[in-house]
């Protein structure tokens, strides 16, 4: 059904995630971790994916011991579409559905757009473009078997503004893509799911760690709020999109960045 229509219900009920199954793509750590731990604060099950952390199966133990959800941890390369899309279909498999999928993965990198090498330019493509919209089409091949689901993607700030003193135009690129890609999949799959997307500015996780401090000073000089947001700030936003409180918004691009895309 073209964006179902829930019944009127109390906010608070509409904000429940209960019984739904949410799949996190880097979900083991920075804005990714708070995501999964939002959901499952909202009764959502959660299967966190990560590539590399270390700590993603003490992190599902977590968020499932503290919300008294069913939380697992699955190692899938996002830029590998047969694999995020076996490990996609065993996670619909292991919880018995799919309802929600967050495609969080990312990285960045700075180099001056005239230095780019073909392997630097392709890698964060893979990751931010290319892997989001691997990890999409799997959830949407399931979601469109069930006749409802529901796509996230974490876009950024870099979306719509450049980025300064940083140079990291296929960072802002690929980011720009993300934005519109979401667009487009929401009017191709508005018959079986929503798709938006949540654009963060600074948000302070280990990704902002490679920087110098005067960009930092810079960063704060430029945000109205002269302070960047703690990843667990975002996590409402991500709860919004997910539940029936958002039931008919699809196609849109939420900016948190305490006004740094303003003046």
């Amino acid at each position: 059904m073209v964006l179902a229509q829930p019944q009127n219900q109390h906010v608070t009920k509409a904000f429940d995630l209960t019984g739904k199954v949410a799949v996190v793509t880097g979900g083991a750590r920075g804005i990714g971790l708070e995501v999964s731990r939002g959901l499952a604060e909202a009764g959502a099950n959660v299967a966190i994916i990560y590539n590399s952390s270390k700590t993603a199966d003490a992190a599902a133990a977590e968020i499932a011991n503290a919300n008294n959800v069913r939380a697992a941890a699955y190692q899938a390369d996002v830029t590998d579409q047969k694999q995020i899309e076996t490990v996609i279909q065993r996670i619909a498999t292991d919880f018995g559905k799919l309802d929600i999928l967050v495609a969080n993965s990312g990285i960045v990198s700075c180099v001056a757009a005239e230095d780019y090498t073909p392997g630097q330019w392709s890698e964060i493509m893979k990751v931010n473009l290319d892997g989001a919209f691997y990890s999409a089409q799997a959830a949407a091949r399931i979601f469109k078997q069930q006749g409802h689901g529901n796509v996230i993607f974490t876009a950024s700030v870099s979306a719509t503004l450049v980025n300064v003193p940083q140079k990291q135009a296929a960072y802002n690129a690929s980011k720009a893509g993300v934005v519109q890609m979401a667009k487009c999949l929401s009017v191709e799959w508005v018959d079986f799911c929503r798709v938006n997307c949540i654009s963060p500015g600074f948000i302070a996780t280990e990704i902002l760690d490679i920087h110098p401090e005067e960009w930092r000073a810079k960063w704060y000089d430029m945000i109205p709020a002269k302070r960047m947001a703690q990843a667990y700030e975002l996590k409402g936003a991500y709860v919004f999109c997910a539940s029936d409180a958002s039931s008919y918004m699809t196609g849109a691009d939420i900016i948190i960045d305490g006004g740094y895309t303003l003046p």
